[in-house]
């Protein structure tokens, strides 16, 4: 018989036993594990074409449970040290043509097998189109007339829709920039660029979504700017303009780029210089932007007009013409004190070579234009459309403002001899009361027509803008009218043809105008002998603030076909028949389980149109649309 003493020893040891089987049986009392997920392909190689002496990469984006192992595989047998989500292939040869490539991902649970991408090898590759300023070209017309690819008969829910995201870090509000076949990082790639408002410059390979460089515009100790207490850029203020790029110009192509940003309470507003190969900063820059002008103006002192950074965004495109990046300043909702100022860097060396201010002796008056860049002509002269501020109705012996003031006009700038001076103008008879009212043609954004013959053998040079009053104003380029306090003196007017105003730009094709106005349809405006149609097509659909801003491709004058982008909760791209606006050939909320749902809408955005892609910029990236693989 045990002693107590022995039976008390026994029982703690019991006790001691069941207390350290319990701890390593968590069956008994803990949670049990969840079971591993078998990993799943989110993007799928893609097919790539490449010329001898280059490299390719492929890669996918694969879920499960971590962690993941990949098996690169040529052609169905596996390739030694291959074993990242991304693989990277030696220098390609002739022989490579037609292998395929796949990955195989694996973890606990299991594994899975990704689709074969085909690997082309050419000689060489044709030139694809580059996209390097707003809408496409210095008219603003918006139109891409080397569109192959895409065509109203397959541009269609069943062939054609979302490819891919680009994610970035913050809002895209300048529209997408492309060049094609641009060498770098040891391969041959279709680059898209893309800005962010979290002062971020990326470029991804537009043909399999891959991140390239990324760069940061911000200086050390910098962040962003706040939206300076005004809701139209927020919660952010970076990157808002579209650059410019020159391919021709640095050792590989630069692409310029106009970025806000605070240290404290102190802005910044700074032209970068970008080398589209890596994202370097070139010239030296950046170059910090500031200028003063003749004048008593807002902000003046001792007879000088002072540009204040913090007061100014720059939402409109940046201009790129005879060697000089022209930088054009709107402001912060109407808070004051602002004017109206152009400014032109020296692309070769980002010096300041000119400046001019539109409401010198007043007030007001920016440029932002929806986004939408100034417009330049083949002789070197800018056309901008100017917001509510000071006009002077006085006018000089020449018929122009007497204080030099342009608010709410459309105002045509010569460039020649290197300084910006008005050349011509044009405001409507109740400028006045309509800046009073804030219903101004700052709204809007100028488009220069093709030269058109008005059928009694004349040429004419147009121009065409609408902003808040619901007009569309077409000037005579070479007489645009000035101003008379009784009449408007313009080469034609169609008095509430966009009714609810215009907050974007408009867009060009093959003898027809397109313009949208706020919760209402698309229209197209046929042209003959010269004379815009007062009786538009307009779509079915109507869209909500701001309306669209649309983009045309074609090739040559056939397969013409209207992109659009409406800014709702989930943004919805659409494609209309540019020849007959009420046939809508496609929009992203056609195919079944919102396969083509892409993200948030986002205002004032233009599709950007190549190669048989369609670039979508949102809140957070931008989305990439083309045929279906």
């Amino acid at each position: 018989m045990l002693t107590e003493r022995a039976q008390r020893g026994l029982g703690i040891a019991v006790v001691l036993l069941l207390m350290l089987a319990l701890a390593g049986c968590p069956g008994t009392f803990s949670k049990a594990p969840s079971a591993a997920v078998t990993p799943a392909i989110m993007t799928q190689p893609a097919n790539q074409t490449v010329t001898s002496g280059q490299t390719a990469t492929f890669f996918v984006v694969a879920t499960g449970t971590a962690p993941l192992s990949y098996q690169w595989q040529k052609s169905g047998a596996n390739i030694s040290g291959a074993i990242s989500s991304s693989y990277t292939t030696p220098t390609i040869v002739s022989a490579d043509n037609g292998a395929t490539f796949r990955a195989v991902v694996t973890n606990a649970a299991g594994s899975v097998t990704s689709n074969s991408a085909t690997l082309t090898v050419v000689t060489s590759l044709p030139l694809g189109t580059d996209v390097t300023t707003f809408h496409n070209d210095n008219a603003r017309t918006g139109q891409n007339l080397t569109e192959t690819t895409l065509t109203p008969a397959n541009v269609n829910s069943q062939t054609f829709g979302l490819l891919r995201n680009l994610l970035v870090d913050g809002k895209v509000d300048a529209e997408p920039l492309y060049l094609s076949q641009l060498s770098l990082a040891g391969g041959v790639y279709n680059v898209v660029f893309i800005a962010t408002e979290h002062d971020s410059v990326y470029a991804f390979d537009s043909d399999t979504g891959a991140q390239l460089w990324k760069v940061s515009m911000l200086g050390s100790g910098e962040t962003t700017s706040d939206s300076r207490g005004c809701g139209q850029v927020s919660p952010e203020i970076g990157i808002t303009s579209t650059p410019v790029i020159d391919r021709k110009a640095g050792p590989h192509g630069t692409i310029y780029v106009v970025a806000m940003s605070k240290k404290g309470s102190t802005y910044f507003q700074r032209l970068h210089a970008l080398d589209v190969t890596t994202g370097a900063e070139l010239l030296g820059g950046p170059v910090t932007i500031q200028a003063t002008y003749p004048g008593t103006g807002a902000n003046s002192s001792g007879g000088q007009v002072i540009f204040d950074p913090k007061q100014y965004k720059e939402r409109s495109g940046l201009l790129l013409l005879n060697g000089v990046i022209y930088t054009s300043w709107g402001s912060h909702c109407d808070i004051n004190p602002y004017t109206a100022w152009i400014i032109g860097y020296d692309a070769s060396n980002l010096s300041q070579s000119s400046v001019l201010n539109l409401t010198p002796n007043g007030s007001e008056g920016s440029i932002w234009q929806s986004g939408g860049g100034p417009a330049a002509d083949a002789q070197g002269n800018i056309y901008v459309l100017m917001a509510n501020g000071t006009f002077d109705t006085t006018l000089d012996a020449n018929g122009f403002p007497s204080g030099h003031d342009y608010g709410n006009a459309f105002v045509k700038i010569s460039t020649s001899g290197g300084t910006l001076r008005v050349a011509d103008y044009f405001n409507m008879s109740n400028t006045v009361s309509e800046s009073g009212a804030d219903t101004d043609l700052g709204s809007g954004a100028p488009m220069l027509l093709p030269d058109l013959g008005d059928g009694a053998g004349s040429t004419l040079l147009l121009a065409v803008g609408a902003g808040k009053d619901g007009n569309i104003y077409i000037v005579d380029r070479s007489n645009m009218g000035k101003f008379n306090a009784t009449s408007n003196h313009v080469y034609q007017q169609l008095s509430g043809a966009v009714p609810n105003g215009v907050f974007g730009v408009p867009a060009y094709f093959n003898g027809t105008v397109y313009y949208c106005d706020v919760d209402a349809t698309l229209k197209s405006f046929t042209i003959s002998n010269g004379k815009i149609s007062g009786t538009p097509t307009n779509t079915v659909a109507s869209f909500t603030y701001p309306g669209v801003l649309p983009s045309v491709s074609a090739n040559g004058s056939s397969n013409g076909i209207v992109w659009a982008i409406e800014n709702t909760g989930t943004a919805v791209l659409h494609a209309f028949a540019a020849s007959d606006l009420t046939r809508e050939l496609y929009n992203s909320n056609q195919a079944s389980s919102g396969r083509d749902h892409f993200g948030s809408g986002n205002k004032f955005i233009t599709p950007m149109i190549s190669d048989g892609k369609i670039f979508a910029a949102t809140t957070n990236g931008v989305a990439v649309f083309g045929l279906l693989p």
